[in-house]
């Protein structure tokens, strides 16, 4: 059995929410979430992120017709059906033009999650044996990391830190990040902006998930930590636990 939360905020800072998610369960042992943060000005970042999230969810409800070997598949047409319906929009309107979103997305079927993403919105692993970072940012600062240039600590406050290196919608066609990872019971997927990422680390993450009795709360108690630290970008979080 799979449990879903979601929460998004525009921050302490923001005057717009250019984040989007969407979180469905189908059934008992099958659900998605996906995660995405629009950019490109006050407008244009709004109209990425939930055109790449509705056209996204359109797709995926033909998965109560899909095998769940069909998985990986579909997600990847999701995407790319995302990026097409974005990049389409941006060409035709000019208050649109360049704008993009990232995307992190997962479903979950019965002990397997397949995860995409696109830019640095991420996926986390939470369980008994601590948090992971399942995927890996798109980004500047995490090229930088992978070189020594700097520490993942100092990636969170670098200047460059919201530069990506690859989004969806600014090319016709977009190369996705995919793959699949085992998922136990008790175990929890997070999806979240990059928004909670630089405001809260992957500890109090951890301890929220798994420490706190009231797992109702705890998307709720992630952002009001993020805005404790002032949270200067949009904040967007799903959490999915199998149970």
């Amino acid at each position: 059995m799979i449990n879903a939360w979601g929460i998004t905020d525009k921050g302490a800072v923001r005057q717009q929410n250019q984040d989007g998610y969407y979180l469905q369960r189908y059934d008992s042992n099958l659900a998605v979430g996906v995660v995405c943060d629009g950019m490109g000005g006050a407008r244009a970042g709004n109209v990425a992120s939930l055109l790449a999230v509705e056209t996204f969810s359109d797709i995926l409800d033909s998965l109560r017709k899909a095998a769940p070997e069909d998985a990986a598949l579909l997600l990847r047409e999701a995407a790319e059906a995302a990026n097409s319906a974005v990049y389409q929009r941006a060409c035709a309107d000019p208050d649109c033009r360049g704008m993009g979103t990232t995307m992190v997305a997962a479903l979950v079927s019965g002990r397997t999650a397949h995860l995409l993403n696109i830019g640095d919105s991420r996926a986390y692993h939470v369980g008994e044996t601590g948090i992971s970072k399942l995927t890996r940012d798109h980004s500047v600062v995490e090229n930088m990391v992978e070189r020594g240039d700097i520490t993942p600590a100092q990636a969170r406050r670098h200047p460059s830190r919201n530069l990506i290196t690859r989004a969806l919608g600014p090319d016709a066609q977009v190369e996705a990040d995919s793959f699949r990872v085992p998922w136990q019971q008790g175990d929890f997927l997070l999806l979240c902006s990059d928004g909670l990422v630089n405001t809260v680390t992957d500890q109090e993450m951890l301890f929220e998930v798994m420490h706190e009795q009231d797992l109702d709360g705890c998307l709720d108690r992630l952002l009001a930590k993020s805005k404790e630290q002032g949270a200067p970008d949009n904040v967007t979080v799903v959490l999915l636990q199998n149970l």
